[in-house]
């Protein structure tokens, strides 16, 4: 059976409210868990220690048996010192995409051909 930590959602419309819970890989998001062993409020402030609240030790007992932790969680156990979380690096993230390129030269031309017919 293969087991993932991860967030089930709670709370109302626009006021989420998640729990960390240890469940089954094909079990549904809010569905059916094995043991809660945290909980994260993403309406409070960073800072707030209520924001985040783990179980460390059932986490580590988790951990040990095989259960893998989702990114948002294992950011949270990284913060934590349980586990590690390695740095990701997309250099190309910000850059614009395909169309965006080919719309940006086009209106370079165009700009281009304007200052050219008005010197003329």
């Amino acid at each position: 059976m293969a087991l993932k930590i991860r967030l089930a959602r709670g709370g109302s419309k626009k006021r989420p409210f998640y729990q960390i819970v240890i469940a089954d890989v094909r079990s549904p998001r809010d569905g059916r868990f094995l043991e809660k062993v945290g909980s994260w409020n993403p309406m409070l402030k960073k800072d707030d220690a209520k924001r985040v609240e783990l179980n460390i030790e059932r986490i580590q007992h988790w951990l040990s048996n095989g259960a893998l932790p989702t990114d948002r969680v294992l950011r949270f156990l990284n913060e934590a010192g349980v586990a590690t979380r390695e740095a990701r690096n997309n250099p190309t993230k910000g850059l614009p995409g395909k169309k965006a390129v080919e719309r940006i030269a086009e209106a370079k031309q165009k700009a281009e051909d304007a200052a050219a017919a008005a010197a003329e």
